[in-house]
């Protein structure tokens, strides 16, 4: 992921507390089952089973799932554009 820094990324999910919803390959505590697991993020068609997943729309999610999916349950948790590209380029680095 273009911009992004996985190792922060991998820091930001867990102060996000991203883990109390979702499964998190690598952070710890990451094991919520609310939800989907965020293994293997890179290699799925869709973000929320119907947004295309790219780059660009990852981080955008991150920042506003609503935007994207109104009705979504995942909540916007106030994530920077910058902290989303890190984020992103975790869940992409993740097999």
């Amino acid at each position: 992921m273009q911009g992004g820094d996985a190792a922060r990324g991998k820091l930001l999910l867990a102060q996000y507390q991203c883990g109390a919803c979702h499964r998190i390959e690598g952070v710890a505590a990451a094991r919520g089952q609310i939800g989907p697991p965020l293994d293997g993020f890179g290699q799925r068609s869709y973000i929320a089973g119907s947004v295309p997943n790219a780059p660009g729309t990852l981080v955008r999610w991150l920042i506003d799932p609503a935007a994207l999916k109104p009705g979504t349950a995942m909540p916007a948790m106030g994530v920077s554009a910058d902290d989303a590209r890190h984020m992103a380029a975790y869940l992409y680095a993740t097999p």
